[in-house]
């Protein structure tokens, strides 16, 4: 055999054994559990490493053949769904109708790519061809599997090796798709069974939330915090609601008096926040007349106000280690004496207490008491934030416009894709955030109908970007099951292309060192996806990618 013979099928064997290689981790890949955005992205960057492809795309697309998912690699600095919708519609049109791979070896001389964006970066003396494959199961297209190649040599022979090994990529990604589908159906199908057995066996799971003034929802979250409610209620224990800011604690707080034998007697609730040590003794001790300057007369205290009842102690995390040693004794002894009294009063009271700080770091910081702890978290409730509860948003919107067209005299009403744009929001400031949000936006809607582009997020003037720095001092632990978990470290970066010069960034909140921090914390919160990250600061795509490549943030891929 001649010697370039010899090198050509030496190459050969050397594809074909990349090849191999390569359907065997992308199949490994797709048989994880996962998500199906992960493991697709995860198949990308395996289809560039085995195969050399700089640039390509997997895109999902529903029965009207718009996408629903696009995962890629490379294309410049977009996202992949701007990539996806720049590529010429015959070249989707010619993919998605023919039962062949579409090879093209010459994008440049191509009558399907012409005057295509993407050409202007071609490098001078480059092919660049392409392959585009459908994925299907049976004969329905469930998406695209689209790849370019760049090379200085003619490529005819490797674009038909490649574009069969896309072929098989492509079923293994259809295989997944469906039975991911069938999956979630079939979940969907023994949940709803699941849910309808047990209020048949339960009566008083019907309506839950009913009969609590305020609480709206029925996800499993919600009706497993009621019902722990419920039950616990029952008791004299003191109850510690645990959360993230705007996530009702005030109305779950309701919800333990009105669960309770004590629900006929008062409910007194007070803002530890919002008081100063010497005023919140008072408020909560009472006072004798002539005590201090301007106590012209005798005054009960919330604690005597809620004799026999419930008193609610919010934002308990924030009380001065002096004032918790008097709050201690009431609790242990339920006694006390009124500031400038000398009489001891006994009561009788049900305390619940809220907060959003990680008390058992306070603890170990020595800023709060532990024998304090353990008086007030017998009874631990985590209250889950509204992005653990998505199911809860459109009830949530509609019931705060609802309230809105009440006070107001107006009749608007929100559109399917308004609806779909909020439940797709994590929403930082949990239901009090979304409350503001579809009231802001209510009350500067042009038409009866509010639809996407009345959203603030649309204009760049999102109140979760305009009070983002919740992003940057929010504590690396979340609140879970009741108690406090650590979060792990983030994983090492993976090296990136070198970044490049970019335009000037729109101004945002911070600068420097802050800014670069709150972009990092974007990319992490949206599992390193730029156009997710750019939804939850309020940029777009472009903008974000300019961004990143500003502060020198390099991308990780997975």
């Amino acid at each position: 055999m001649s010697e370039p013979n010899s090198l050509a099928h030496s190459s050969s064997i050397s594809r074909a054994h990349s090849a191999l290689l390569g359907i065997y981790e992308i199949s490994r890949i797709l048989t994880r559990p996962a998500r199906l955005e992960e493991a697709l992205s995860a198949v990308m960057s395996t289809l560039s490493s085995f195969l050399d492809l700089q640039d390509g795309l997997i895109a999902l697309l529903n029965e009207n053949d718009e996408p629903t998912l696009v995962v890629g690699s490379g294309w410049g600095s977009g996202s992949a769904r701007e990539q996806f919708e720049s590529i010429p519609e015959e070249v989707i049109g010619q993919t998605l109708v023919s039962t062949m791979p579409l090879k093209v070896r010459d994008l440049a001389s191509n009558p399907l790519f012409h005057g295509w964006s993407e050409l202007a970066r071609s490098e001078p003396g480059v092919i660049r061809s392409f392959i585009g494959v459908r994925i299907r199961s049976d004969e329905t297209t469930l998406g695209l599997v689209l790849m370019e190649r760049q090379s200085r040599h003619d490529l005819s022979v490797a674009l038909d090796e490649d574009a069969r090994f896309l072929a098989m990529v492509a079923n293994l990604v259809g295989q997944t798709v469906t039975l991911q589908s069938l999956v979630a159906s079939d979940r969907q199908r023994l949940m709803t069974e699941r849910h309808r057995y047990e209020e048949s066996l339960n009566p008083f799971a019907e309506k839950i939330t009913e009969n609590v003034s305020g609480i709206v929802g029925e996800s499993a979250s919600i009706r497993s915090v009621l019902e722990k409610i419920q039950q616990v209620a029952r008791c004299n224990l003191p109850v510690l609601l645990r959360g993230e800011s705007g996530t009702g604690k005030e109305l779950f707080a309701r919800a333990v008096h009105e669960f309770s034998p004590r629900k006929d007697k008062p409910c007194v609730k007070v803002n530890c926040a919002a008081l100063s040590e010497t005023v919140l003794e008072s408020e909560l001790f009472g006072h004798e007349k002539g005590s201090f300057t301007g106590a012209t007369e005798m005054r009960k205290g919330r604690f005597e106000l809620a004799h026999g009842g419930t008193l609610f102690l919010d934002e308990i995390g924030e009380v001065s280690l002096a004032f918790q040693a008097k709050l201690l004794r009431v609790l242990q002894e339920g006694e006390f004496e009124r500031v400038g009294g000398t009489r001891t009063i006994r009561v009788d009271v049900r305390l619940v207490t809220a907060t959003n700080r990680n008390l058992e770091e306070a603890v170990l910081a020595g800023a709060f008491r532990s024998d304090l702890y353990y008086r007030i978290g017998v009874v631990p409730i985590h209250l889950p934030p509204l992005r653990e509860r998505r199911e809860d948003v459109p009830m949530l919107a509609s019931e705060f416009l609802r309230r809105f067209n009440e006070e107001h005299g107006v009749s608007l009403a929100l559109s399917h894709n308004a609806m779909q744009l909020l439940s797709a929001c994590d929403f930082p400031g949990n239901v009090r955030e979304l409350e503001s949000c579809v009231r802001r936006t209510a009350a500067l809607a042009k038409n009866t109908t509010l639809c996407v582009e009345d959203f603030a997020c649309n204009n760049g003037s999102c109140l979760s970007l305009l009070l983002g720095k919740r992003i940057n001092e929010r504590s690396h632990t979340v609140f879970a099951a009741d108690s406090i978990v650590a979060l792990p470290a983030p994983a090492a970066p993976l090296p990136a292309t070198p970044a490049q010069p970019v335009e000037s960034v729109p101004p945002t909140s911070g600068a420097g060192f802050g800014e670069r921090q709150r972009l990092v914390q974007a990319m992490e919160r949206s599992g390193w996806v730029q156009a997710k990250a750019a939804r939850l600061l309020g940029l777009t795509p472009r903008q974000m990618g300019y961004a990143l490549r500003k502060y020198n943030i390099e991308i990780r891929k997975f």
